[in-house]
């Protein structure tokens, strides 16, 4: 059936958002509307003609609400087939229903909450609702089913559009819309109950079977590289504050590379309290610098590696005014651009190279929860996101010198910073400004290597930064390898068999170090 007329729809919904909207298009359609418990009482008080469900079935809704549709005439009436199912539908005196619309109990919105018991979860599970939203779904060559507020305004274009009728297309596509609803629904139900019954050591952690669902946001041009195909998912219910929710508001698509070094460039940046650049390329931060405003710090940033960062993905923790957008403009190519807002005439200015992606996320002050994931071949690994830093009670002076306040402050600079370096990880710093970084290498004394090579290109001293490494040191040459190039204090978990060894080496060298107990590999 390629059109069909809407002439009776069944209404039930938790949340009544543009509903009484709905209602108005659909009666002025004339369509006969049955509707249940509250959505029957806000449409019938809304002064629009309303069937409730228990006189449409002649069966009273009973088990307080817990039975209301499950009822052959509903059902009936939503699976029953155009042509070969007339004449027992007739015999039974079930009438059609052409449009279902249905959103289900706020079950995932429940169990959010620290004080949802298990007997409120449950109460929340929806089982009239997935019940109908199934057979109209599955029954789509005759009935149009809807399961979100967002959906209304389309349906009711279809139905201004067509006088009343939705084509085959739209009802297809409202089926497919459906069963994925039903889907991240369930989903939702068996994580929960699957981390209440869970009884090992990380009970109520991670469920026996993972669940998730994504929503694609785009398809790319593609992947990594161009051999590889690519599409853009967000999560189901994405944090307001991150990548997936982020507003572009100029410059081309989007690459895949693109996506990955702007994500890693945020998750960095938001590890400041002051003002803050963050300069990424490759995934790793080549520039990290904190001053009194972004200007400043976008100077020192670029200051540390200007090589690496032409073409890079710039992210700020703050408000970007046309000073700084003119200065990088005219200082450097950039892809991407991250920032918290950006003012009316820093846009006019980075409109004049319109290719400039430009995101514009909402600023967050709270650590992300949920999942880290990575795929291998037939499985996937999760644990939960690396958000802290380190406990207070943990970080330990090991040396015989403990570090100034001054030493302190950059320790913990560039710790943040190691901690967003890929492993091996290696950051030299002084004054809230990176001096070096090495990234990525088999060899932790390499990776200070590259530091301090990254360092001496751009003629930045050495002497007198402080060291961070994401890992603890196996051996001392690391530390003496520090100390001949003048770092004055580090910053490392510690941990190592050797570690009497390489506080040795500090003491030697007149150095500080601390230990934070904690490591910040990242793969």
């Amino acid at each position: 059936m390629e059109r069909v007329q809407i002439k009776t729809a069944l209404i039930s919904v938790s949340d009544k958002t543009g509903l009484l909207a709905l209602v108005e298009v659909l009666a002025a359609q004339g369509v006969q509307i049955i509707s249940t418990g509250g959505t029957y009482r806000a449409i019938s008080d809304a002064g629009f003609a309303v069937t409730e469900v228990a006189e449409h079935t002649g069966f009273p809704e009973m088990m307080e609400g817990r039975v209301k549709t499950l009822h052959p005439r509903i059902h009936g009436g939503l699976l029953g087939r155009a042509s070969a199912d007339e004449a027992v539908m007739a015999a039974q005196d079930i009438s059609a229903i052409d449009l279902l619309v249905v959103n289900l109990y706020p079950f995932e919105s429940v169990v959010e909450r620290p004080d949802c018991s298990l007997n409120e979860a449950i109460e929340n599970i929806d089982i009239g609702g997935p019940a109908m939203v199934r057979s109209a779904a599955k029954n789509y060559d005759r009935v149009t089913v809807v399961t979100s507020p967002e959906a209304y305004p389309e349906l009711a274009s279809a139905l201004l559009e067509g006088a009343g009728c939705v084509d085959r297309a739209f009802r297809f596509a409202c089926a497919k819309q459906a069963f994925a609803r039903i889907a991240a629904y369930d989903a939702a139900i068996s994580n929960y109950l699957q981390k209440q019954i869970n009884e090992s050591e990380l009970a109520g952690v991670f469920p026996d079977i993972l669940y998730q669902q994504w929503v694609k946001i785009e398809d790319m041009r593609y992947g990594e590289n161009p051999h590889q195909q690519a599409a853009y998912y967000r999560e189901v219910n994405p944090e307001p504050s991150s990548l997936a929710t982020a507003e572009q508001i100029q410059g081309k698509a989007m690459s895949f590379n693109n996506v990955a070094d702007a994500d890693a460039a945020l998750d960095c940046v938001r590890s400041f309290d002051l003002p803050t650049c963050v300069i990424v390329k490759h995934a790793n931060p080549c520039g990290v610098a904190s001053a009194e405003n972004l200007l400043v710090a976008y100077d020192r940033a670029f200051a540390t590696d200007p090589t690496s960062a032409f073409g890079g993905i710039l992210a700020f923790n703050g408000v970007v005014d046309e000073i700084l957008a003119q200065k990088i403009i005219d200082r450097q190519f950039v892809e991407v651009m991250v920032a918290e807002r950006y003012t009316d005439e820093a846009k006019r200015v980075l409109a004049t190279k319109n290719n400039v992606r430009v995101l514009q996320v909402k600023p967050t002050l709270q650590a992300s929860a949920g999942f880290d994931t990575k795929r291998i071949s037939g499985g996937l690994l999760v644990q939960t996101k690396d958000t802290p830093l380190f406990e207070p009670d943990d970080l330990k002076v090991v040396s015989a010198r403990a570090p100034s306040d001054v030493e302190l402050n950059d320790l913990l600079f560039a710790w943040k910073v190691a901690k967003s370096v890929k492993s091996n990880a290696i950051v030299y710093a002084r004054e809230g400004q990176t001096i070096g970084v090495g990234a990525g290498q088999m060899s932790r004394v390499y990776s200070a290597k590259i530091a301090g090579i990254k360092a001496a290109d751009e003629d930045l001293v050495v002497k007198g930064s402080v060291m961070a490494s994401d890992a603890f040191f196996p051996f001392r040459d690391g530390i003496d390898a520090a100390a001949s190039a003048g770092i004055t204090a580090v910053i490392q978990p510690g941990g190592s068999v050797r570690d009497e060894e390489v506080i040795a080496a500090a003491n030697e060298a007149g150095m500080a170090m601390v230990f934070t107990q904690m490591r910040h590999f990242k793969h």
